[in-house]
Protein backbone atom coordinates (compact mmCIF):
# COMPACT_ATOMS: atom_id res chain seq x y z
CA UNK A 1 0.00 0.00 0.00
CA UNK A 2 1.35 3.74 -1.12
CA UNK A 3 2.05 5.88 1.76
CA UNK A 4 -0.80 8.73 2.32
CA UNK A 5 0.22 11.53 0.84
CA UNK A 6 2.76 14.42 2.96
CA UNK A 7 -0.45 17.27 2.14
CA UNK A 8 -2.93 15.35 3.61
CA UNK A 9 -1.12 16.28 7.29
CA UNK A 10 -0.06 19.46 6.30
CA UNK A 11 -2.37 22.57 5.15
CA UNK A 12 -1.63 26.14 3.89
CA UNK A 13 -4.10 28.90 3.03
CA UNK A 14 -2.29 29.37 0.32
CA UNK A 15 0.15 27.71 -2.19
CA UNK A 16 0.46 30.51 -4.73
CA UNK A 17 4.17 30.52 -6.59
CA UNK A 18 5.20 33.27 -8.74
CA UNK A 19 5.97 32.84 -12.57
CA UNK A 20 9.43 33.45 -12.07
CA UNK A 21 9.83 30.54 -9.33
CA UNK A 22 12.18 27.68 -10.28
CA UNK A 23 13.24 24.32 -8.46
CA UNK A 24 16.21 25.21 -6.39
CA UNK A 25 15.97 22.36 -3.96
CA UNK A 26 15.05 18.60 -4.34
CA UNK A 27 12.77 16.74 -1.39
CA UNK A 28 13.53 12.97 -1.74
CA UNK A 29 13.87 13.23 -5.61
CA UNK A 30 10.94 16.02 -5.97
CA UNK A 31 11.01 19.23 -7.38
CA UNK A 32 9.97 21.80 -4.91
CA UNK A 33 9.95 26.27 -5.57
CA UNK A 34 11.43 27.92 -3.82
CA UNK A 35 11.94 32.17 -4.33
CA UNK A 36 14.82 32.87 -6.50
CA UNK A 37 15.70 36.11 -4.13
CA UNK A 38 16.63 33.44 -1.19
CA UNK A 39 19.77 31.74 -0.71
CA UNK A 40 18.76 28.43 -1.57
CA UNK A 41 18.28 25.11 0.79
CA UNK A 42 20.45 22.60 -0.57
CA UNK A 43 19.47 18.60 -0.48
CA UNK A 44 21.82 17.56 -3.40
CA UNK A 45 21.37 13.93 -2.28
CA UNK A 46 18.29 11.48 -1.79
CA UNK A 47 17.15 11.53 2.00
CA UNK A 48 20.14 14.05 2.76
CA UNK A 49 19.09 16.69 5.37
CA UNK A 50 18.32 20.21 4.22
CA UNK A 51 20.52 22.52 4.53
CA UNK A 52 20.63 25.97 3.99
CA UNK A 53 22.13 29.53 4.29
CA UNK A 54 19.29 31.52 5.30
CA UNK A 55 18.85 32.81 9.06
CA UNK A 56 16.05 30.75 11.07
CA UNK A 57 12.72 32.68 10.10
CA UNK A 58 11.52 33.96 13.58
CA UNK A 59 13.53 36.60 14.11
CA UNK A 60 12.47 37.99 11.11
CA UNK A 61 8.84 37.30 11.61
CA UNK A 62 9.03 38.62 15.65
CA UNK A 63 10.45 42.14 13.89
CA UNK A 64 7.64 42.71 11.22
CA UNK A 65 4.89 41.24 13.89
CA UNK A 66 6.48 43.95 16.65
CA UNK A 67 6.28 47.03 13.74
CA UNK A 68 2.67 45.92 12.79
CA UNK A 69 1.42 45.45 15.95
CA UNK A 70 3.30 46.96 18.80
CA UNK A 71 0.87 46.56 21.23
CA UNK A 72 2.07 42.70 20.60
CA UNK A 73 5.05 43.13 23.58
CA UNK A 74 2.00 43.68 26.15
CA UNK A 75 1.21 40.05 26.24
CA UNK A 76 5.11 39.04 27.55
CA UNK A 77 5.78 38.24 31.13
CA UNK A 78 4.90 35.53 33.37
CA UNK A 79 1.42 33.84 34.07
CA UNK A 80 0.58 33.31 37.49
CA UNK A 81 -2.06 30.38 36.72
CA UNK A 82 1.08 28.13 35.48
CA UNK A 83 2.25 27.10 39.39
CA UNK A 84 -1.51 25.99 40.33
CA UNK A 85 -1.47 23.47 37.12
CA UNK A 86 1.85 22.39 38.09
CA UNK A 87 0.35 21.47 41.69
CA UNK A 88 -2.63 20.14 40.44
CA UNK A 89 -0.78 17.96 37.95
CA UNK A 90 1.83 16.93 40.73
CA UNK A 91 -1.31 16.03 43.21
CA UNK A 92 -2.87 14.04 40.71
CA UNK A 93 0.10 12.36 39.44
CA UNK A 94 1.21 11.27 43.31
CA UNK A 95 -2.95 10.18 43.77
CA UNK A 96 -2.52 7.70 41.02
CA UNK A 97 0.97 6.07 41.93
CA UNK A 98 -1.36 5.92 45.65
CA UNK A 99 -3.74 3.67 44.11
CA UNK A 100 -1.57 1.31 42.19
CA UNK A 101 0.57 0.68 44.99
CA UNK A 102 -0.21 -2.69 44.98
CA UNK A 103 -1.33 -3.38 41.82
CA UNK A 104 1.26 -5.64 39.69
CA UNK A 105 3.24 -4.06 37.08
CA UNK A 106 2.46 -6.21 34.47
CA UNK A 107 -1.41 -5.70 34.68
CA UNK A 108 -3.91 -3.66 32.35
CA UNK A 109 -5.07 -1.71 35.17
CA UNK A 110 -1.50 -0.42 35.45
CA UNK A 111 -0.44 -0.16 31.94
CA UNK A 112 -4.22 1.12 31.01
CA UNK A 113 -4.05 3.80 33.70
CA UNK A 114 -0.39 4.95 33.43
CA UNK A 115 -0.93 5.29 29.82
CA UNK A 116 -3.92 7.21 29.61
CA UNK A 117 -3.68 9.62 33.01
CA UNK A 118 0.07 9.04 33.49
CA UNK A 119 1.40 9.61 30.48
CA UNK A 120 -1.19 12.76 29.44
CA UNK A 121 -0.18 13.91 33.27
CA UNK A 122 3.73 13.28 32.74
CA UNK A 123 3.78 15.24 28.80
CA UNK A 124 2.09 18.31 30.88
CA UNK A 125 4.75 18.24 33.23
CA UNK A 126 7.20 18.26 30.28
CA UNK A 127 5.82 21.25 28.95
CA UNK A 128 5.49 23.30 32.07
CA UNK A 129 9.15 22.67 33.00
CA UNK A 130 9.38 23.77 29.05
CA UNK A 131 6.84 26.41 30.39
CA UNK A 132 9.02 27.52 33.30
CA UNK A 133 12.56 27.63 31.61
CA UNK A 134 11.76 30.51 30.01
CA UNK A 135 10.77 31.97 32.90
CA UNK A 136 7.11 32.43 32.64
CA UNK A 137 5.89 31.51 35.84
CA UNK A 138 7.41 33.78 38.47
CA UNK A 139 9.37 37.18 37.72
CA UNK A 140 12.09 35.67 40.12
CA UNK A 141 14.51 33.00 38.52
CA UNK A 142 15.11 31.23 41.13
CA UNK A 143 11.20 30.85 41.92
CA UNK A 144 10.94 29.60 38.48
CA UNK A 145 13.90 27.01 39.35
CA UNK A 146 11.95 25.81 42.21
CA UNK A 147 8.92 25.51 40.30
CA UNK A 148 10.58 23.36 38.01
CA UNK A 149 11.92 21.01 40.18
CA UNK A 150 8.09 20.25 41.88
CA UNK A 151 6.66 19.82 37.95
CA UNK A 152 9.88 17.26 38.00
CA UNK A 153 8.68 15.12 40.72
CA UNK A 154 6.93 12.64 39.28
CA UNK A 155 8.74 11.98 36.34
CA UNK A 156 11.00 9.89 38.17
CA UNK A 157 14.55 11.55 36.51
CA UNK A 158 16.06 14.59 37.57
CA UNK A 159 16.00 16.64 34.77
CA UNK A 160 14.49 19.87 34.27
CA UNK A 161 17.77 21.86 35.30
CA UNK A 162 20.00 20.71 32.47
CA UNK A 163 17.06 21.14 29.91
CA UNK A 164 16.42 25.06 30.44
CA UNK A 165 20.19 25.72 28.71
CA UNK A 166 19.38 23.04 26.04
CA UNK A 167 16.27 24.12 25.44
CA UNK A 168 17.10 27.94 25.62
CA UNK A 169 19.92 27.37 23.06
CA UNK A 170 17.33 25.59 20.98
CA UNK A 171 16.01 29.04 20.73
CA UNK A 172 19.37 30.96 19.74
CA UNK A 173 20.47 28.20 17.64
CA UNK A 174 17.37 26.81 15.78
CA UNK A 175 18.38 24.13 13.09
CA UNK A 176 22.40 25.37 13.96
CA UNK A 177 24.31 21.67 13.48
CA UNK A 178 26.52 20.78 16.92
CA UNK A 179 24.34 23.79 18.84
CA UNK A 180 20.64 22.48 18.49
CA UNK A 181 19.95 19.56 20.46
CA UNK A 182 17.00 19.04 18.99
CA UNK A 183 18.27 17.90 15.56
CA UNK A 184 18.87 13.93 14.75
CA UNK A 185 22.27 13.34 15.01
CA UNK A 186 24.02 11.57 11.55
CA UNK A 187 24.06 8.27 13.46
CA UNK A 188 20.23 8.41 13.83
CA UNK A 189 19.46 9.20 10.28
CA UNK A 190 21.94 6.11 9.39
CA UNK A 191 20.51 3.61 11.15
CA UNK A 192 16.64 4.68 11.96
CA UNK A 193 15.64 6.58 8.36
CA UNK A 194 13.57 3.28 7.46
CA UNK A 195 9.84 2.25 8.57
CA UNK A 196 11.08 -0.23 11.63
CA UNK A 197 14.16 2.75 12.33
CA UNK A 198 11.40 5.12 12.79
CA UNK A 199 9.25 3.11 14.98
CA UNK A 200 11.48 2.54 16.72
CA UNK A 201 12.36 6.05 17.32
CA UNK A 202 8.75 6.98 18.09
CA UNK A 203 8.32 4.10 20.72
CA UNK A 204 11.50 5.03 22.19
CA UNK A 205 12.22 8.46 21.22
CA UNK A 206 11.93 10.11 24.98
CA UNK A 207 15.49 7.89 25.44
CA UNK A 208 16.75 9.86 22.40
CA UNK A 209 15.68 13.34 23.56
CA UNK A 210 17.40 12.16 27.19
CA UNK A 211 20.91 11.02 25.93
CA UNK A 212 20.99 13.30 22.82
CA UNK A 213 21.89 16.23 24.21
CA UNK A 214 24.67 14.90 26.29
CA UNK A 215 26.44 13.79 23.26
CA UNK A 216 26.58 16.80 21.61
CA UNK A 217 27.63 18.72 24.30
CA UNK A 218 28.23 19.05 28.41
CA UNK A 219 25.90 21.79 29.96
CA UNK A 220 27.68 22.85 33.64
CA UNK A 221 26.83 21.48 36.91
CA UNK A 222 25.55 23.69 39.04
CA UNK A 223 24.41 24.23 42.25
CA UNK A 224 20.29 24.22 40.50
CA UNK A 225 21.75 20.85 39.25
CA UNK A 226 23.08 19.61 42.26
CA UNK A 227 19.68 20.59 43.93
CA UNK A 228 17.71 19.18 41.05
CA UNK A 229 19.21 15.59 41.73
CA UNK A 230 19.14 15.78 45.74
CA UNK A 231 15.38 16.77 45.34
CA UNK A 232 14.20 14.41 42.98
CA UNK A 233 16.06 11.35 44.54
CA UNK A 234 14.90 12.24 48.41
CA UNK A 235 11.37 12.43 46.33
CA UNK A 236 11.60 9.00 45.01
CA UNK A 237 13.27 7.39 48.04
CA UNK A 238 9.74 8.55 49.81
CA UNK A 239 8.05 7.14 47.61
CA UNK A 240 9.72 4.23 47.54
CA UNK A 241 9.71 3.74 51.44
CA UNK A 242 5.67 4.70 52.05
CA UNK A 243 4.16 3.39 49.00
CA UNK A 244 6.22 1.07 47.46
CA UNK A 245 7.88 0.26 44.10
CA UNK A 246 5.03 0.09 42.02
CA UNK A 247 4.23 3.40 42.58
CA UNK A 248 7.76 4.49 41.46
CA UNK A 249 7.86 2.55 38.89
CA UNK A 250 4.13 4.03 37.74
CA UNK A 251 6.12 7.51 37.29
CA UNK A 252 8.70 6.13 35.47
CA UNK A 253 6.01 4.28 32.85
CA UNK A 254 4.21 7.13 32.82
CA UNK A 255 7.25 8.81 31.23
CA UNK A 256 7.97 6.24 28.91
CA UNK A 257 4.72 6.23 27.55
CA UNK A 258 4.30 9.90 27.50
CA UNK A 259 7.34 9.97 25.03
CA UNK A 260 6.13 7.15 23.03
CA UNK A 261 3.29 5.80 20.96
CA UNK A 262 1.25 8.35 22.86
CA UNK A 263 -1.18 11.12 20.73
CA UNK A 264 0.43 13.61 22.25
CA UNK A 265 4.08 12.58 21.82
CA UNK A 266 3.57 13.58 18.06
CA UNK A 267 4.34 17.21 19.30
CA UNK A 268 8.08 16.26 19.54
CA UNK A 269 8.44 15.35 15.81
CA UNK A 270 5.41 18.08 14.69
CA UNK A 271 7.16 20.75 15.57
CA UNK A 272 10.28 20.91 13.56
CA UNK A 273 10.34 17.74 10.91
CA UNK A 274 9.79 18.95 7.33
CA UNK A 275 6.43 17.28 6.38
CA UNK A 276 6.04 20.12 3.25
CA UNK A 277 7.87 22.35 1.50
CA UNK A 278 4.91 24.29 0.47
CA UNK A 279 6.18 27.94 -0.10
CA UNK A 280 4.19 30.21 1.81
CA UNK A 281 2.34 33.44 -0.66
CA UNK A 282 4.63 36.29 -2.07
CA UNK A 283 2.52 38.57 -1.05
CA UNK A 284 4.11 39.08 2.54
CA UNK A 285 8.10 38.43 2.16
CA UNK A 286 8.40 38.46 5.67
CA UNK A 287 6.29 35.26 5.72
CA UNK A 288 8.06 33.80 2.79
CA UNK A 289 10.87 31.03 3.19
CA UNK A 290 12.52 28.49 1.15
CA UNK A 291 11.32 25.98 3.12
CA UNK A 292 8.75 25.51 6.49
CA UNK A 293 11.13 24.48 9.55
CA UNK A 294 8.90 25.36 12.39
CA UNK A 295 5.11 23.80 12.33
CA UNK A 296 1.85 24.86 14.39
CA UNK A 297 -1.17 22.83 15.29
CA UNK A 298 -4.25 24.28 16.48
CA UNK A 299 -6.36 21.00 17.58
CA UNK A 300 -7.69 19.79 21.30
CA UNK A 301 -4.47 18.40 22.18
CA UNK A 302 -2.88 21.86 22.89
CA UNK A 303 -5.13 22.15 25.99
CA UNK A 304 -3.19 19.25 27.70
CA UNK A 305 0.38 20.64 26.64
CA UNK A 306 0.34 24.46 27.28
CA UNK A 307 -0.59 25.25 23.87
CA UNK A 308 2.93 23.31 22.67
CA UNK A 309 1.43 23.07 19.81
CA UNK A 310 1.26 26.95 18.75
CA UNK A 311 5.06 26.55 17.65
CA UNK A 312 5.26 29.22 15.58
CA UNK A 313 4.26 31.63 17.65
CA UNK A 314 6.23 30.55 20.83
CA UNK A 315 9.54 30.77 18.26
CA UNK A 316 8.77 33.88 17.22
CA UNK A 317 7.78 35.20 21.38
CA UNK A 318 9.18 33.00 23.67
CA UNK A 319 8.39 35.60 26.47
CA UNK A 320 4.54 35.23 25.57
CA UNK A 321 2.94 32.81 28.33
CA UNK A 322 1.19 29.34 27.00
CA UNK A 323 -2.51 31.46 27.84
CA UNK A 324 -1.76 34.34 26.00
CA UNK A 325 -0.01 32.28 22.61
CA UNK A 326 -3.87 32.35 21.32
CA UNK A 327 -3.85 36.13 21.65
CA UNK A 328 -0.55 36.50 19.96
CA UNK A 329 -1.93 34.25 17.12
CA UNK A 330 -5.17 36.38 16.71
CA UNK A 331 -3.28 39.97 16.99
CA UNK A 332 -1.30 38.75 14.10
CA UNK A 333 -3.09 36.56 12.09
CA UNK A 334 -1.84 37.37 8.80
CA UNK A 335 1.59 36.48 9.56
CA UNK A 336 0.32 32.92 10.83
CA UNK A 337 -2.98 32.18 8.20
CA UNK A 338 -0.60 30.94 5.19
CA UNK A 339 2.09 29.12 7.17
CA UNK A 340 1.99 25.14 6.73
CA UNK A 341 0.19 23.16 10.21
CA UNK A 342 -0.44 19.76 11.54
CA UNK A 343 -3.95 18.52 11.89
CA UNK A 344 -3.70 15.75 13.92
CA UNK A 345 -0.57 14.39 16.67
CA UNK A 346 -1.97 11.12 15.93
CA UNK A 347 -1.49 11.26 12.23
CA UNK A 348 1.85 12.94 12.86
CA UNK A 349 3.21 9.92 13.88
CA UNK A 350 1.38 7.31 11.56
CA UNK A 351 3.06 9.33 8.49
CA UNK A 352 6.34 9.54 10.13
CA UNK A 353 6.71 5.81 11.00
CA UNK A 354 5.21 5.09 7.36
CA UNK A 355 5.60 7.67 4.56
CA UNK A 356 8.95 7.04 2.90
CA UNK A 357 8.61 11.06 2.37
CA UNK A 358 9.00 12.14 5.80
CA UNK A 359 12.02 10.46 7.99
CA UNK A 360 14.85 11.21 10.39
CA UNK A 361 16.41 13.51 8.09
CA UNK A 362 13.34 15.89 7.36
CA UNK A 363 14.98 18.38 9.56
CA UNK A 364 16.49 21.70 8.11
CA UNK A 365 20.19 22.25 9.33
CA UNK A 366 22.59 25.23 8.95
CA UNK A 367 26.22 25.42 9.67
CA UNK A 368 26.62 28.99 11.24
CA UNK A 369 24.92 31.09 13.28
CA UNK A 370 22.89 30.68 16.76
CA UNK A 371 25.20 30.55 20.04
CA UNK A 372 25.07 28.50 23.07
CA UNK A 373 22.99 29.70 26.28
CA UNK A 374 24.64 28.69 29.94
CA UNK A 375 27.41 27.39 29.38
CA UNK A 376 30.96 27.66 29.51
CA UNK A 377 30.60 31.40 30.84
CA UNK A 378 27.82 32.43 28.00
CA UNK A 379 25.42 35.10 28.52
CA UNK A 380 23.05 34.13 31.90
CA UNK A 381 19.24 34.42 31.00
CA UNK A 382 17.76 34.50 34.76
CA UNK A 383 14.84 36.84 33.93
CA UNK A 384 12.68 36.12 31.44
CA UNK A 385 12.88 39.81 29.56
CA UNK A 386 16.66 38.82 28.86
CA UNK A 387 17.40 37.64 25.28
CA UNK A 388 13.50 36.90 25.12
CA UNK A 389 12.64 39.71 22.96
CA UNK A 390 16.09 41.03 21.74
CA UNK A 391 16.12 42.11 18.12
Amino acid sequence: MAPPSSSSTVTAASTARGPTAEPVLKLNGKDAPATPDLPPIENKEYRDFFWTYTEEPHRTRRLAIIKAHPEVTKLCGPEPLTKWVVLGVVALQVFCAYLLRNKPFFSLPFWALAYVVGATANQNLFLAIHEISHNLAFRNATANRLLAMVANLPIGVPYSASFRPYHLTHHKSLGVDGLDTDLPTALEAMFLDSILGKAFFCTFQIFFYAVRPMTVYAVPFTWVTGLNVLVQVTFDLIIYSTMGGYSLLYFLLSSFLAGSLHPLAGHFIAEHYVYSTVTPTQKDPTNHLPIPETFSYYGIGNFFTYNVGLHNEHHDFPAVPWTRLPKLHALAREFYADLPQHRSWSYVLWQFIFDENVGIRCRVKRKEGGRLVGVHGTKKTDDWKDNEMEP
